[in-house]
């Protein structure tokens, strides 16, 4: 008979590793925990990732499929709890839908210059001389284009599509990540354990992944955090000017196509708008708790 695993200990007989897991996480959720509003915009953010992710199960139909009359106003047909949009479409589908795409928008892109960021922030500080300057001239000619008029550039060029535009994001996003990582690994690059690592012949790959990165990434990651928050503005603003993917409901195209019944409807910019400011507010919220969180400078407050 095949025997059944036991599971790892949680007590002090645990292995290392996993006490060391268990120690660092406690201190850390107790940290966010002090931030009340960080855990507010957890809970706001957890919420719309569960609506997300059981959009399917709320409303099985292509959300973009027409349901009722037009121009229900919300909380009038509980059949429709936010109402109908001016070709008669479901707008809590819509929204619930939306917050799928308009979430995967913001993770991918926000991973993407996260990767962009921290790998040339953290060659440009490491190599140094010619290698720095030329790195940190392509990060400088970035910041110097206005973002928008990239990012739609960009989306006119590949065209309206999802792939397209979260491409485009993360391209204009990754330039504060590598200033910050390049900063973090220069302030860590003549500290003593790293001299102590180059002293005794450790691999420059050992230093830099192993030693200096898991140091560096505190700060890095509340940046990423807000990133999201900027990524989903920049969708928004595509999709408002009529550049996103006509095929995925978003909240900047619910937003774009109501603007012109804004005064007799005013709630088809009201409802996605609404949301947007939830999604951007909570991950702001969050970031501050993170800063809190992996700051050691703010441990003791």
């Amino acid at each position: 008979m095949r025997s059944i695993p036991t599971p790892l200990p949680a007590g002090p007989s645990a292995p290392p590793a996993t006490r060391k897991a268990a120690g660092a996480i406690g201190p850390f959720l107790r940290r966010f925990a002090r931030n009340r509003g960080a855990v507010i915009g957890a809970v706001i953010l957890c919420t719309i990732a569960v609506v997300a992710l059981a959009a399917d199960l709320l409303f099985p139909t292509d959300p973009l499929r027409i349901v009722a009359t037009p121009e229900i106003w919300p909380f009038t047909q509980w059949s429709h709890p936010l109402g109908t949009d001016s070709l008669g479409r479901d707008i809590a589908a819509m929204i619930s839908h939306g917050a799928r795409a308009t979430l995967l928008i913001g993770l991918v892109a926000a991973t993407t210059a996260t990767l962009l960021g921290v790998g040339i922030g953290a060659a440009s500080a490491w190599a140094g001389g010619w290698v720095d300057e030329v790195l940190m001239r392509v990060t400088e000619l970035f910041q110097i284009i206005p973002n928008v008029v990239f990012v739609l550039t960009v989306v006119s060029i590949l065209g309206p599509h999802i792939e397209a535009i979260t491409l485009a994001i993360g391209l204009v996003s990754w330039p504060p990540i590598a200033r910050l990582t390049r900063a973090e690994f220069l302030s860590f690059k003549e500290r003593e354990f790293v001299q102590a690592c180059r002293s005794v012949g450790l691999h420059p790959a050992h230093i830099i992944f192993k030693e200096i990165l898991p140091n560096a990434l505190p700060p890095v990651i509340v940046m990423s955090s807000l990133v999201v928050a900027g990524a989903i503005l920049y969708e928004s603003v595509v999709s408002f000017l009529g550049l996103g993917d006509p095929n995925v409901a978003s909240w900047g195209r619910l937003v774009g196509e109501g603007r012109s019944l804004i005064r007799t409807s005013w709630y088809l910019c009201a409802v996605p708008g609404v949301a947007i400011m939830l999604a951007v507010l909570s991950l702001n919220l969050v970031g501050d708790g993170l800063n809190d969180a992996l700051n050691p400078k703010l441990r003791k407050r």
